[in-house]
């Protein structure tokens, strides 16, 4: 940790010096200090820094000259401990002498005003008793005043003279004798005054040690250092302190230019101002994020802090430079300002784990769950279980919520039926939480009313109208920022940094609905008024009356929603919060920069593990040469432990009743260290998420460690580490089929739509640009996390998106590369003759309004040409490039599919399809990796400059005996589970048939179950509603004739054709013969269905000039 020197003024004040009143004594916790000043600079110390005594020890004392041996000139090394922090200052005999009389100052002025009648004739007789505010006894000053302390506490807080004077003057002798005189009699005097909990708690020893509200708070990490700077950025500090200049200031005038003292703290994660070291809330906080890889000068990385000189000798300057922001900080000497750049740089860059290097795939955050951490996942599948579990942890919340999303309804209902269930609205739980004094931070895309109808501005109304603990920000301005065509896609909702929800779901209408995805709900009874929702038939104009319906629900079915969710516990958590705070406070400084009541927020620390660290394997290198993704889970990437003292400390979350930080030693290679191991923060689960009410365990304090070790071998530390800790259990085989679910909603008839909460290797991926968070650089880091895993993917791929567009290489139009990866991957293994999977599932149509033929719908049909441009139509598409080497054979390596359901409106009413809209975002790779999070498969999604995004990277630890490809494989327990939940209600398999798909290559399941039952599901929804889109209609000019005679002949039909006559008419020897519709419909299995490739293919779907979209960027669409 850097050393700094610290001059204490005498007075340790401003510039009059301080006068004190009495407060109260007893020392509760967070309560108010012991000490009061007059002036209103200084404020009201309420809330004690230290709730025990801190520890000194003096580890050396030197002098600048050995030639001099005066005893002022000592400088002392002294190793301060407070619980689990440590913490080193290097401090001069003269600052410590300042501080003793600063401290005998106060307690004769408190000796003083124990006795207030005395003290108000003497105050008279010196003629500055009119600026004493001596209270009354008649005043009503209750918070102001509290009794006085007994005689014995007034003797306590004596501070002797005789305690100082060795300090000052040590008996003359050999330079070693005097030196060693001094340590004791220092260590006397600190051991006195430290002794005394009102003394530590003063604001002249904070000072002197350097701490402040925030130093001794485990979530934001170690204590490094802190002090008073100067900064000119921030707007004016109140205060009555008039003079807040340096020293020289009354001949040079040098400060006189919107300089303000401020209270900087360093901690591993960010920089923060603080008005004073009693204040909690920061006035600026500079979050680290990566650097730019060189400065465009040769000189290499970026310097997150550098010294800058001035003309003038009397300034001293650093400058912080992060994302976007550059902040010039000013302090009272060069020495501090060499001292607080080592400091920061050493935060933020020396350790190759900072958060100012890149690491795996380009991301912010590094791989998680390297070691038992307690980074742990678990999935849901459609809208019905992950609003039931978001309800939950709302419920439970006890701090502060976190919610970021691209649309959000107030009035969604977290559980239905909801006239059973309105509590569960989530303005209603949001309420009730920010009652019980929860802090609610809500960011909400702004979007352009012109191109969508999502209403932020309504939203923000309503949110910001439940209580004054919930703050809402939109997010961007479009005319300040000239961001038109990019939104904020990310669906996050964090809960006291504990547990986080991410995925595909809008907290918003029209996404809540289970694995039979029903087209009808009348009488309403799950889906009130506009949540009743297709936006393929209509988009509502307003949202302002919720309950009314948009849609006939006799006529109209609605559009079934299939999704993916995920919620997270430990350090991705954490990560996830962290963007969060980023894009917070990005939008506060833009939107409400000096609106008090939306606060800044500081990020959570915990310790962070790189990929790259231990013996230097980096994971994606380790893939490429191992050849089966399996064997990672043998191996691990490194390990933190302690370091030599200039190393930045490191986190090991644990239990605040863990053991001591000194207890448990390990030897390695002849080298004894200490480590400080306590239980995890997450203690494993048998069962998945828990549904029951139950009290969310409170975040457990990080630990500090030294630092890290690089050149030991990671897995041999592991190892041992794993001896000392709890792991995770492994399940049988047959888990999956057997799982206990007792405690949750019934989910007995839901194919399992709640995974198991998992021990797993998590990494945090996003895309995000100085547009979208401020952010120096482009990160993309789902993008190349999705190109390495497909490129390393062994036997198959499984992907769900709301979209399918990307390139080849050489497309000079559309840039992600996700295309490209999956064609090399392809060829590969046809050139290696070996089986590979590859099958994508995406919407059969755009979910926006209009029918394809339709004059206002060109984004639909835009859409559409890029889709078909990437699949299957001209030289950039991947089944045409695959066709000409591998020909027909072609689908035994990739198809394409969508979803489809089907139900009567009402009862007795008519039958009626519609597609099941898929709006998962996840790929599934060898049953053993898994990617979620909201980004689709796109330029605007993908590329870091367009939408921003935030996904997991997901990498089994639990594995289980399985089959892939006819042999034996080790499947990961999250992914598998995924796959069978996902492909159980696709296929419509009924208990006990899921361990027919339990291998995904072989023909057995992916063409006699998987292709065969969309095939057949396909043949059935074209016989009784010859739906759009389908395989059979080739151009506009067939679609509008098809339209004409089902409207003719039905007297209705909805946009796309999913209304089924009373009756179905064939042909049976030479007679008509009628069918039932549903007789025909029992044939259909689950919702699987091929997706159209020949549909509309003679067409050109591109906007034309007298559509407004044809003068539109093509990027919008794409």
């Amino acid at each position: 940790m850097a050393s700094t020197e610290h001059l204490v003024t005498g007075g340790g004040g401003g510039g009059g010096g301080p006068r004190y009143v009495q407060v109260q004594s007893e020392p509760l916790p967070m309560m108010m200090s012991s000490f009061f000043s007059f002036h209103h600079h200084h404020g009201a110390e309420s809330a004690r820094i230290f709730d025990e005594l801190p520890k000194a020890t003096i580890i050396q004392v030197s002098r600048p000259d050995a030639a001099d041996i005066s005893p002022i000139m000592l400088t002392y090394t002294i190793e301060f401990q407070y619980k689990q922090f440590k913490w080193q200052l290097v401090k001069k005999a003269s600052q410590v002498f300042y501080l003793h009389f600063a401290l005998k100052k106060r307690a004769f002025i408190e000796e003083i005003h124990e006795k207030q009648e005395q003290v108000r004739e003497w105050l008279q007789n010196l003629g500055i008793g009119d600026h004493t505010p001596v209270m009354q006894d008649d005043e009503e000053a209750e918070d102001e005043t509290i009794p006085l302390r007994n005689d014995e506490s007034v003797k306590n807080r004596d501070v002797p003279s005789s305690a100082a004077l060795p300090i000052i003057r040590p008996a003359l002798g050999r330079q070693n004798s005097m030196s060693d005189r001094s340590k004791v009699a220092m260590q006397g005097y600190l051991n006195h005054f430290l002794g005394n909990m009102d003394i530590v708690n003063s604001r002249e020893v904070c000072r002197f040690l350097e701490v402040s509200r925030l130093s001794f708070l485990p979530e934001y990490g170690p204590k490094l250092k802190e002090d008073y700077v100067m900064v000119k950025h921030l707007p004016k500090i109140p205060s009555d302190d008039e003079h807040q200049g340096c020293c020289s200031c009354q001949w040079f005038s040098c400060c006189k230019d919107n300089w303000q003292k401020v209270w900087a703290v360093l901690k591993p994660g960010f920089l923060a101002f603080l008005k004073d070291p009693f204040d909690a809330q920061p006035l600026d906080i500079i979050v680290f994020d990566v650097l730019p890889a060189s400065d465009g000068n040769g000189d290499g990385r970026v310097s997150l802090a550098k010294e800058v000189k001035d003309h003038n000798p009397l300034r001293h300057y650093f400058r912080v430079s992060c994302g976007i922001r550059c902040i010039k900080v000013r302090t009272k000497a060069n020495a501090k300002v060499k001292d607080w750049v080592a400091a920061i740089n050493d935060a933020g860059l020396r350790p190759p784990e900072g958060w100012c290097h890149p690491h795996r795939f380009g991301s912010f955050a590094p791989p998680r769950g390297l070691t038992e951490d307690g980074s742990q996942a678990q999935w849901f599948v459609d809208g019905r279980v992950a609003f039931e579990a978001i309800a939950l942890a709302i419920e439970d919340a006890k701090s502060e919520i976190f919610i970021c999303g691209w649309w959000l309804c107030p009035e969604l209902y977290l559980r239905r039926p909801f006239d059973a269930h309105a509590s569960s609205r989530l303005d209603a739980l949001l309420e009730m939480k920010a009652k019980q004094g929860v802090q609610i931070y809500i960011l909400l895309y702004k979007e352009v009313a012109l191109a969508l109808k999502i209403n932020s501005v309504y939203s923000k109304k309503k949110l910001l109208g439940i209580h004054e603990n919930v703050r809402v920000l939109r997010y961007p301005d479009h005319f300040s920022t000239g961001v038109y065509l990019w939104s904020h896609h990310e669906k996050i909702v964090i809960v006291d940094h504990h547990i986080c929800f991410l995925g595909g779901l809008d907290l918003c209408f029209g996404r809540y609905d289970s694995f039979d995805h029903k087209v009808g709900d009348y009488p309403p009874c799950n889906w009130p008024g506009k949540d009743y929702y297709n936006p393929r038939e209509s988009e509502p104009n307003s949202w302002e009356d919720t309950m009314k319906d948009e849609l006939d629900r006799q006529k109209y079915p609605r559009m079934p929603w299939h999704d993916v969710h995920c919620a997270f516990w430990g350090p991705p958590c954490r990560d996830v919060a962290r963007h969060f705070v980023q894009r917070w406070n990005y939008a506060k400084r833009n939107k409400a920069p000096y609106e008090e009541a939306i606060p800044l927020l500081m990020p959570q620390h915990h310790m962070v593990i790189p990929h790259y660290m231990g013996i230097n394997r980096d994971i994606d290198d380790e893939i490429k040469n191992d050849g089966n993704i399996r064997k990672r889970t043998k191996k691990q990437e490194s390990f933190s432990a302690r370091s030599s003292c200039q190393d930045i400390p490191l986190l090991m979350p644990q239990e605040a009743d863990g053991l001591d930080a000194s207890e448990g030693q390990l030897k390695l290679n002849g080298l004894s260290r200490e480590y400080g191991f306590h239980d995890q923060a997450s203690r494993p689960s048998k069962s998945p998420f828990s549904f029951r009410k139950s009290k969310v365990e409170p975040i457990n304090p990080d630990m500090p460690m030294k630092g890290f070790v690089d050149d030991l071998d990671a897995s041999h530390m592991l190892q041992e580490l794993s001896s000392m800790q709890p792991g995770f259990k492994p399940s049988g085989n047959e888990w999956w089929e057997t799982q206990d679910r007792s405690g949750q909603v019934d989910l007995a008839d839901e194919s399992g739509q709640v995974g198991p909460r998992v021990s797993c290797r998590c990494q945090v991926i996003r895309s995000v640009s100085q547009w979208s968070a401020g952010t120096s650089q482009i990160e993309e880091s789902i993008h190349s996390a999705y190109c390495s895993l497909i490129e390393k993917a062994e036997h198959f791929i499984y992907i769900e998106n709301q979209f399918f567009i990307s390139g080849l290489s050489g497309d000079e139009i559309i840039r992600n590369r996700v295309l490209e990866a999956l064609y090399q991957r392809i060829m590969r293994a046809y050139k290696e003759k070996k089986c590979f999977r590859v099958i994508i599932v995406i919407p059969l149509l755009p979910g926006f309004q209009g029918g394809v033929d339709d004059g206002g719908a060109a984004s639909v049909r835009a859409i559409m040409h890029w889709q078909y441009r990437t699949i299957c139509r001209g030289r950039n598409s991947i089944l045409d490039n695959l066709y000409d080497h591998i020909g027909p054979r072609v689908h035994d390596y990739i198809s394409f599919y969508g979803l489809r359901a089907h139900g009567r409106l009402f009862e007795g009413g008519p039958v009626a399809s519609s597609q099941v809209y898929v709006h998962s975002k996840i790929m599934i790779v060898d049953d053993c990796i898994t990617l979620v999070g909201s980004a689709n498969i796109n330029d605007r999604s993908l590329l870091g400059s367009r939408d921003s995004e935030i996904g997991v990277l997901v990498e089994d630890k639990e594995l289980f005996d399985s089959l892939m490809g006819g042999k034996a494989w080790k499947a990961g327990k999250f992914a598998s589970s995924l796959r069978l939940s996902l492909w159980s209600e696709h296929l419509g398999l009924r208990a006990g048939e899921v361990h027919q798909i339990r291998d995904p290559v072989i023909d057995s399941t992916y063409k006699g179950i998987w292709m065969a039952t969309a095939k057949t599901n396909t043949m059935v929804y074209q016989d009784v509603f010859s739906c759009i889109p389908n395989d059979l209609i080739h151009s506009r000019a067939s679609l509008r004739q098809c339209m004409v005679y089902w409207k003719e002949k039905l007297g209705q039909a909805t946009i796309d054709l999913g209304i089924a006559p009373n009756k179905l008419e064939s042909y049976q020897d030479g007679d008509i013969k009628c069918t039932d519709p549903l007789e025909r419909l029992e044939s259909v299995r689950g919702h699987l269905v091929s997706f159209p490739l020949d549909f509309m293919s003679k067409e050109d779907l591109r906007p034309v000039f007298n559509e407004s979209e044809y003068y539109a960027s093509s990027q919008v669409f794409h």
